[in-house]
C-alpha cells in the first residue's frame, strides 16, 4: 500500500471530523439547557423537564433504527444531506413557542435528524479511513465527540447564565448550518448500494441491525449503561459527598485522559488487535467506578475521572472499529447504525432504569454495582473474542 493510500489526515477526513464535532456540540449544549428552558418558559414539572431531555435520545434511536438502515439502499451521500437539512430545519423549530407539547415534538424530531446525520457521517468516515489504519482513524474521529462532551456543556452553562434562550438556539442553528456547508466540500466515497428489499425482507432483523455487529453491540450496551450512571448522577453524588467544585472538573479530566491516550490506543489496536486495548480498558473502567464509589476527596474523585476516561473513553472508538471491521463495505452503514443504537440505548435508557436503584442503594453502592457490571461484561467480551478468534480482523 502506498503512502498516499494509507494517509489518514486527508482533507475529507478532517472536514468530516469538524462537522461531526459541531453536530455533537449542539447535542451536548442543548442537553444541559433544555430542562431549565422547559421549566422557566413553560412551567414544566420535573418529570416533563426530564422527558424534554430524554425524548431527544429516543428520537435519535428511532432515526438510527428505522432511517439509518436506508443508507444501504439510498446511499451515504443522500442520507447525509437529507439528514443535515432535517437537522437544520428542526433546529429552527426551537424558536416557535407553542407550549411543552410542541417542544417535546421538536426535541423528538431533532433527535431523529441527529440519528440520520451521525449514521451517515460515521459510515462515510469509516469508508474514507485506510483499512490498515481503521482503529487509529476511528479513534481520532471519535475524539470529535469527546471534545464535544467537554465543550458542549461548558458553552451551555455559560450561555444560559449570560444570554437568552433565543441566543442559544441561534448559536446552535449557526453551528448546524456551518456543519452542512463543511460537508459540501467533502468528496464522499461511492459504495455499492444494496439491492432494494422486498416487503418480506424489510421485516427481517437484518434489515434494521447488522447481525455480525450484535456481539460487540451487546458489550457496548452494557458498558454504556454503566457509564450513564456517571453522566447522569455525578452532580447529585458530588452534592451528597460535598465535592461540588471537584465535580465541575470531572469531565474535563475525563476528556483530557481520552485525548492524550486515543492516538496511542488507536495505533495499538491496528498493530496488536482490539484485545490489546479492550482488556486494559475494561480493567481501568471497572477500577475507576470502584474508586468513584469510595471517593472522599477531590484527588480520588478526579483520579476516577481519569481512569474512566482511559477505560470507557477508549472502548467507544475500539468497539466502533470492531463493528465496522466485521462486515463487508456495503454493510458498514448498518454496522455503524447498530453500534450507535446500542450506545444510545445504554446512555438514554440507563438513567431511567438506574433511577429506581438509587433510593434503595444510594450513589456509592450504585457505582460499586456498575463496577461489577463492567467486570462481568469483560467476561462476556473475552468469551466472544475467544469464539471469534479475532475473525473481525481476518481481512487485514
Amino acid at each position: 500500500m502506498s503512502q498516499t493510500e494509507s494517509k489518514l489526515w486527508t482533507k475529507d477526513f478532517t472536514l468530516m471530523s469538524i462537522a461531526n464535532f459541531f453536530i455533537y456540540l449542539i447535542f451536548y449544549l442543548l442537553l444541559v439547557t433544555m430542562a431549565v428552558y422547559a421549566v422557566d418558559e413553560f412551567g414544566a414539572s420535573e418529570s416533563q423537564a426530564g422527558l424534554v431531555t430524554g425524548i431527544f435520545i429516543i428520537g435519535t434511536l428511532i432515526g438510527r433504527l428505522f432511517l439509518g438502515r436506508m443508507i444501504t439502499t439510498i446511499g451515504n451521500k443522500k442520507m447525509l444531506f437529507v439528514g443535515m437539512l432535517a437537522f437544520i430545519a428542526t433546529s429552527c423549530l426551537y424558536f416557535v413557542e407553542s407550549g411543552i407539547s410542541f417542544l417535546l415534538l421538536t426535541r423528538f424530531l431533532h433527535g431523529v435528524a441527529l440519528g440520520m446525520v451521525s449514521t451517515a457521517t460515521g459510515t462515510i468516515v469509516a469508508e474514507i479511513i485506510p483499512g490498515s489504519r481503521k482503529g487509529e482513524g476511528i479513534g481520532y474521529y471519535s475524539m470529535s465527540i469527546t471534545l464535544a462532551t467537554a465543550v458542549g456543556p461548558f458553552f451551555g452553562i455559560f450561555l444560559s447564565q449570560h444570554a437568552s434562550f433565543k441566543t442559544i438556539f441561534a448559536f446552535c442553528l449557526a453551528l448546524g448550518v456551518m456543519s452542512y456547508v463543511i460537508t459540501l466540500f467533502v468528496k464522499i466515497p461511492v459504495v455499492k448500494k444494496a439491492a432494494k428489499e422486498s416487503e418480506k425482507q424489510r421485516l427481517r432483523l437484518s434489515s434494521f441491525i447488522e447481525p455480525k455487529a450484535l456481539p460487540i453491540a451487546l458489550v457496548v450496551l452494557l458498558v454504556s449503561l454503566a457509564y450513564s450512571s456517571v453522566l447522569s448522577f455525578i452532580n447529585f453524588y458530588a452534592i451528597d459527598i460535598d465535592l461540588v467544585e471537584a465535580a465541575s472538573l470531572f469531565f474535563v479530566v475525563y476528556a483530557v485522559a481520552i485525548l492524550v491516550s486515543r492516538p496511542f490506543t488507536g495505533r495499538l489496536m491496528d498493530a496488536k488487535g482490539a484485545k490489546a486495548v479492550m482488556l486494559p480498558a475494561f480493567v481501568l473502567f471497572a477500577v475507576g467506578l470502584f474508586l468513584l464509589s469510595a471517593a472522599g476527596n477531590t484527588m480520588v474523585l478526579l483520579l476516577s475521572g481519569v481512569l474512566i476516561g482511559l477505560g470507557f473513553g477508549n472502548m467507544q472508538s475500539v468497539t466502533q472499529a470492531i463493528a465496522v471491521k466485521s462486515v463487508p463495505p456495503e454493510r458498514v452503514g448498518l454496522a455503524t447504525s447498530t453500534y450507535y443504537i446500542s450506545l444510545d440505548a445504554g446512555l438514554g435508557f440507563g438513567p431511567y432504569a438506574l433511577g429506581f436503584l438509587i433510593p434503595l442503594s444510594g450513589y456509592r453502592s450504585l457505582y460499586m454495582m456498575m463496577g461489577i457490571l463492567v467486570a462481568a461484561t469483560l467476561v462476556i467480551y473475552y468469551v466472544q473474542e475467544r469464539k471469534q478468534s479475532c475473525a473481525v480482523f481476518a481481512h487485514e
